[in-house]
Order: structure tokens, then sequence, then C-alpha cells
């Protein structure tokens, strides 16, 4: 166990190990609940990153744990509870790791490593009426119940095969209700597999395309009628994988003489319209996309000049970072025809991550974009996100919150108002690393330089999460 003594304050979160708690009042710390907040947040994570003294290999492989905050007349309750998959119950039962996963290989002898990975559920949240899927990026989603976040278990979509995945970050068309997601099966090749759902969530329509070599594709971006994928050039070494000598992520290589592939699909037909190559580098995850007058396509993205993030996600988990990873917000403007770049630049030379936009803007122009940030003079390499901030897509105006020290917040996730059209909240869970808790904090999305309108306390630290989504009521 590595001793908080040493530890930046913000470790203390990843360090800590969520018992989870079911479903309780949240008390009102300062300010109110806005009369027109109604509905549910949840966010996802890696809850659970160590048993009996052993710490995963990387962030991506903690147990994935659900917080659920449910907005209502009569005030907020929250609920949180780890996704009960066959194999956390199996580790549960166990009292040790039994499984590998993105960075880890099972324990045990070469002999006892040949298992399959554990599907975390980790990742990301989708809300659909009738129930919650918590997403992970190698396997099929787990279904659990909207209210009480009980788990009900592994959800086929109503007919997506075994062997195909469906990752971590669909994008659902505000007008129709279909959302649209991928997942990367591989074999003696990887195939990308492209899906759309109805409003309900089930499976209406798949394509799918060949890839070169084995790449890692995290997000994609829809933008009017094209879904569009920026293949970064990392490439799977697979014989060390196979012989169980290194993880998935230790055997990801980074070539950046293969350049950034793209491919533009058609999102009506699901059919690949066009594919391209431009400079490399990586993301994780992008802010939004769509058409312009002139009919190209214009996408924002947080861009890395390598793969040094991986390391330092990995670094995460140990509560103790070193390495160096800058990401920034860039544009990128191309022709959705002919495949091609015509130009890129960056918009905001700030240490951000987590871009997302209102929900109805998504795939269409956002004027806004809400982003986690770095606060000014700390070191990114040992510190973690202590501001959230809104940038004007117009006027490129950062209106900053910084939270101030020790305080950090979780990805900015938008609350459109129950009442008022032109009125929207953004949502965050705080940890506190000088009193060691975590809270809920409520802004005005139009004034987010200004004191959150609402502080909520939870009942126990909730360790650093990936993603989120807000469900109105």
């Amino acid at each position: 166990m590595i001793s908080s003594s040493k530890t930046k304050p913000w470790a203390k979160a990843v360090l800590h190990t969520a018992r989870g708690f079911e479903q309780t009042s949240l008390s009102i710390l300062s300010g109110a609940i806005p009369a027109g907040l109604r509905g549910s947040l949840y966010r996802n994570g890696a809850a659970r990153l160590e048993r009996v003294g052993q710490r995963v290999g990387h962030w991506f492989d903690g147990d994935g744990a659900i917080l659920g905050v449910h907005f209502t007349d009569v005030g907020a309750t929250g609920v949180y509870r780890y996704i009960q998959s066959a194999e956390y119950q199996a580790e549960e039962k166990a009292g040790r790791f039994i499984y590998g996963g993105y960075g880890m290989n099972p324990p045990g002898a070469i002999w006892d490593r040949f298992k399959a990975t554990k599907n975390a559920g980790n990742t990301s949240v989708l809300a659909f009426p009738d129930r919650l899927l918590a997403l992970w990026e190698g396997g099929h989603p787990y279904a659990l119940d909207l209210d009480t976040l009980e788990t009900r278990g592994l959800d086929d979509l109503g007919g997506l095969p075994k062997s195909l995945p469906f990752s971590a970050h669909p994008k659902r068309d505000s007008k129709t209700g279909d959302a649209f997601n991928f997942g990367v099966s591989f074999g003696k090749e990887a195939t990308l597999n492209v899906y759309r759902l109805d409003a309900s969530g089930k499976l209406k329509q798949k394509g799918s395309v060949k890839l070169d070599g084995l790449p890692l594709i995290h997000d994609f971006v829809m933008a009017g009628q094209y879904l569009i994928f920026f293949i970064a050039p990392v490439r799977l070494s697979v014989l060390p994988l196979l012989l169980r000598l290194k993880s998935f992520s230790d055997s990801f290589e980074w070539k950046p003489e293969l350049g950034t592939q793209i491919l533009v699909f058609d999102r009506t037909s699901l059919t690949l319209v066009s594919q391209g190559e431009t400079e490399p580098w990586y993301q994780w995850h992008f802010g939004n996309g769509f058409v312009n007058a002139d009919g190209d396509v214009v996408v924002n993205t947080v861009r890395y000049d390598n793969f040094d993030t991986n390391q330092y996600l990995k670094e995460v988990a140990t509560g103790k970072t070193h390495t160096s990873a800058k990401s920034t917000l860039w544009q990128v403007r191309l022709n959705p025809v002919a495949g091609n770049v015509i130009e890129t630049h960056q918009l905001l030379d700030r240490f951000c991550e987590f871009p997302v936009v209102k929900p109805h803007d998504v795939g269409q122009p956002a004027p806004h974009t809400y982003l986690s940030l770095r606060r000014q003079g700390v070191d990114p390499a040992q510190d973690w996100f202590g501001a959230i901030a809104r940038f004007d897509q117009t006027t490129g105006e950062l209106m900053e919150a910084d939270l101030g020290e020790n305080l950090y917040p979780m990805e900015p996730i938008y609350a459109p108002d129950a009442e008022n059209p032109n009125q929207g909240w953004i949502v965050t869970v705080v940890y506190d690393g000088t009193l060691d808790r975590s809270e809920v904090w409520v802004f005005d999305s139009d004034h987010l330089d200004d004191s959150p309108v609402c502080r909520l306390a939870l009942p126990e630290v909730i360790p650093f999460g990936f993603h989120g989504t807000w469900k109105p009521a």
C-alpha cells in the first residue's frame, strides 16, 4: 500500500477503494438546487484498483462503479454501486485478482495467464428509457436499473453477437434519439464495426470495414450526416500479447510514420464514404463535429503529440505520476467526400481533457465546448485537473472555474434546464483533497466563473471517474 503521507492530495481519491452506498438523501452544503434541474447524473469510473496489496497495472483496469445522483422536487438522492459482472463477483468471492485487463495479465504462473480479459464496465454510461448501460471498450455493456443501479446482466442490445464489442463513446442524435457507436474486433486482422441503435436502445443497423493493422480506437465523432474516425498511429504488437509476456497496454507501439488515418462513414447507410491520411497525433476524445456551409466537416479534438499519455495514465493508478503528456484543444477541417484534411490549428494552448457540448448540439455547430483544465502554474506531470472551463468557439474566450488548491473536479456534464430552454447547468463531482471528501457541485453554465449555485455532500469519497451523462426527468 502506498503511504498517503507521500502522495499528492489528488492521489488519495485514486488510491481509495470505494465501498459504495445505497439510495441516500444528499444534504446541501451551500446554495440551493435550481428549480429547473430535474433528472439524473450518472458517472462511471474505476472504483477499485487494489486487492490484497496487489495494484492493477493501469488505471483502465479498475472495477467499474456507477454514481447516480437524482434531482427531484423534494431534493437530491445519491446511490453508488459496483457493476456486478461475473468477473467482479468471482474476484470478490476469491478475495484476489483472477483476470487480466488492459494493463495487466492474470496473476500467477505463465500457464495461468490464458484467461479471458475482465469486462470492467468502467468507462462510460448510456441512458435509455428503461435501463442504464455501463460501457467498456472490449465487450458488451452491462444493463443497470436507472433508479437503484442494480445490475441486470450483460445486454446484447437486441441482437449484437457476443464476438462484437460495443465501445464506450456513443453519439446520440437529439432529434431522432438514435445512438451511433462502434466496436473493434480482432482476429487475423482488425475490423471496425459501426452500429446504429434506435431510441429504445435496440440494434437496428450494422456496417463494417477492415482496418490497417491492429489499432487502438477509443472515440469517434459525428458530424451532420457523417461518422468520422481518426485512427492514430498506435498499433498492437501481437506476439508478446499472445504469449502473455505483455499486457495490451504494454503491447501497443507508437508508429508516427503511419500518420493518422481517416475513415468517413455515411451515417444513414453505415458505408464508407472516403478514407485519407494526415499528420500523426494521438487523441482519446473528440469534443464535437459538424458540417459547415461549404460542406466541409469541422472537428474539435483534444490532441497529444504522441502516446506518452498511456504511460501517464498507467502511473495514475499508483498515485504517483512523473510523465508529462500535454494535451491541447485543436480544430480539424476536412473534405468528407475526398477524405483529405484541409487545415488543422490549435484553439487553446492549455492542458485540457474531457471535452463535451450540450446534448442537442452533438453533430451540429456548437457555440461552446466544456472542458477539464489543469490549473495555471501546476506541474502537469504531477498534478490533476483542478478547473473546468467553457471555450467559446466564436470568440475564443475561455470562461474558467478554478476551484482552488486541492479541489479536483471530474468531467463537466451539461444538464439542460427542464423549464427554460435557454438555461443550462454544469454538474460535476469534486474531490476535496484537504478534507478527503467528495461533493456534487452545480454551476450556472453561463456564469461558470462564479461560485457554484449548489454544493451537495456525498457519503463517501468517489474515486476519479472517466465519463458520465445526464438523463432529463
